[in-house]
């Protein structure tokens, strides 16, 4: 297979930290730097892990790193991608994939003429609880897929986030915030997305941060914070989401349900790696738990870098890749579209679905 893609870090905040941890997990790359616009807390946490630490232009010039991990804020995703790429790296970005589908669409073409691969989180639909899921629907266990739900529903950041501002302006939201991890899943278990159409509404314009440092402060809310969507996947299921930062209370929904003409599959959360997984199969009154088929179920995040790494060594296509991440981030914008025009909005892009990892991986491995 050849030697480890270098891999570089841009932006150190609290996500980096898994990163790094996991960085020595995967037989396919290694994090040797990080940076950061801050430099010295990129050398803070360079020294924590024993990496180099630099300042961005640094690590954008040195020749050795062949890859970049991009987990800066949402509103720099595509600025730093497209420095990354013009620097001649592959990259990898934090979702969501872009906050405009303008400057997503830029990052893909861009690295489409340059011959190098773009990917991005989510990467939580590699871990062995969708894994299995996407398994179980293949193998026939609930017959044919005919619609699916998903439901996150909470109160907002601000009774615990540090800094909450950003997840109610643009760019954020509850669709920008966790649908990536929803609809990706459900691209992994159904196949693209023909069509979609919702509603949307700020039910609290304005949100009070009670979490410290910044206790007290006013948030000004730019962004729906409750949005039901309908999805009409191109293969012919009908699916219902709802994301939620207004309703405090919380609720006691699944994460998300695939109907079947045999049967019901319950799918863990998203947002996660592993199980439970639990199926209810026609005719039968009661729901079990099925073990995973899969590994990787602890928490493996960077394992969709690590695959994408292995595909620059292999040349075989990698899964979390920007056509998937272009395509999720239409469908949450066509959501918000659909709800302010009061329209149905038709997909321009779609994707292949992603290939299931192999079954009998050893930790580490991502081929059979």
């Amino acid at each position: 297979m050849g030697n480890k893609v270098k891999v570089g870090i841009i932006g150190t905040g609290n996500i980096s930290g898994i990163y790094l941890q996991n960085g020595g997990r995967f037989g396919s790359m290694e994090i040797v730097a990080c940076a950061d616009l801050d430099v010295a807390r990129a050398k803070a946490k360079a020294e924590e892990h024993g990496i180099r630490g630099l300042s961005v232009e640094e690590l954008l010039a040195d020749p050795d790193i062949q890859m970049v991990i991009n987990l800066t804020i949402p509103q720099a995703h595509a600025t730093v991608c497209l420095q990354a790429l013009q620097a001649g790296k592959h990259v990898y970005v934090e979702k969501p994939f872009a906050v405009k589908r303008e400057e997503a669409r830029e990052v893909v073409e861009l690295a489409r003429q340059k011959g190098l691969l773009v990917g991005s989180a989510p990467d939580t639909f590699l871990g062995g609880g969708i894994q299995t899921c996407i398994k179980l629907i293949e193998d026939g266990w609930i017959g044919t897929p005919i619609g699916a739900t998903a439901f996150m529903v909470g109160g907002g950041h601000e009774s615990w986030h540090p800094d909450p501002a950003f997840y109610y302006k643009t760019g954020g939201g509850p669709m920008f915030d966790m649908g990536p991890y929803y609809l990706t899943a459900l691209v992994a278990l159904l196949g693209p997305i023909a069509a979609v159409s919702g509603a949307a509404r700020i039910s609290y314009p304005e949100r009070t941060i009670t979490s410290k440092p910044k206790n007290g402060q006013k948030i000004e809310v730019e962004v729906p914070t409750h949005v039901a969507g309908i999805m009409e996947f191109a293969a012919g299921p009908i699916g219902t989401i709802l994301t939620s930062f207004d309703a405090p209370g919380g609720a006691q929904l699944p994460f998300i349900e695939i109907y079947g003409s045999g049967g019901t599959l319950q799918v863990p959360d998203p947002n996660s790696f592993g199980g439970p997984i639990r199926i209810r199969r026609a005719g039968s009154g009661d729901w079990s738990e099925l073990p995973l088929t899969h590994g990787y179920a602890n928490n493996a995040r960077g394992l969709g870098a690590a695959d994408m790494a292995q595909a620059i060594l292999t040349g075989r296509p990698h899964r979390a890749n920007g056509e998937l991440a272009y395509h999720v981030l239409e469908a949450m914008h066509g959501f918000h579209d659909a709800a302010e025009q009061g329209v149905r909005y038709r997909m321009h892009s779609t994707c292949e679905k992603p290939a299931p990892l192999p079954l009998g991986l050893r930790e580490g491995e991502l081929d059979a």
